[in-house]
């Protein structure tokens, strides 16, 4: 594939459907361990094209405030992806981070979380921002995720979205010094580049 061309999240097409054409979380439990990352969105499985150095590096910074502020403060837990969470009897994800605080709706198990997280934090690559802002937007929404971050590396930015009923309310965008006023992470106070390097 040329380097001009660039993968994207969408349908897995390559595995064949299971009987009756959607997939449950028992399915996706059967899957082969064949290096792919795979989510479960309402019955329709999908692929997630292999993150860019960019997102990694974002994504590891972003992990080392949260384990700061929310771990190691004896608030909750964090955790990165790869790890399922289970929203539903069709709908498993593996978000780029998790924050459970204690009391939180979520469940840990030996297998996945199970139930909505606190917060959720998605570091969008170009192949997967339009699946992030929309698809996932929707269905972290109707979990009950109370915050959603959206960080974007290519601009240095972090969307906050937090929960009002059913639906996301869009706070601000946040860059260079801004602290992103969360919610959800008691005594939050890093300059938003911080979590880009």
């Amino acid at each position: 594939m040329s380097t001009d061309i660039l993968p994207i999240a969408g349908p897995a097409t390559h595995l064949p459907q299971p009987p009756g054409g959607r997939w449950t979380v028992a399915d996706y439990e059967r899957l082969p361990d064949d290096g792919q990352r795979y989510e479960l969105i309402n019955g329709d499985l999908r692929m997630a094209p292999a993150p860019t150095p960019d997102h990694q590096n974002a994504s590891g910074l972003i992990f080392y405030y949260l384990m700061q502020h929310i771990q190691l403060a004896g608030h909750g837990r964090v955790f990165s992806a790869p790890i399922d969470v289970e929203l539903g009897p069709t709908t498993v994800v593996q978000p780029d981070l998790i924050v459970i605080l204690r009391g939180g709706a979520a469940t840990i198990t030996t297998q996945r979380i199970v139930g909505p997280p606190d917060l959720v934090v998605e570091v969008v690559s170009p192949g997967t921002a339009s699946y992030d802002r929309r698809e996932k937007r929707d269905l972290y929404a109707a979990a009950g995720v109370r915050e959603y971050w959206i960080a974007d590396p290519g601009y240095r930015v972090v969307e906050l979205l937090t929960l009002a009923g059913s639906l996301y309310r869009a706070e601000h965008v946040y860059r260079g010094q801004a602290i992103i006023p969360s919610t959800v992470i008691p005594a939050w106070n890093v300059p938003t580049e911080r979590l880009f390097g």
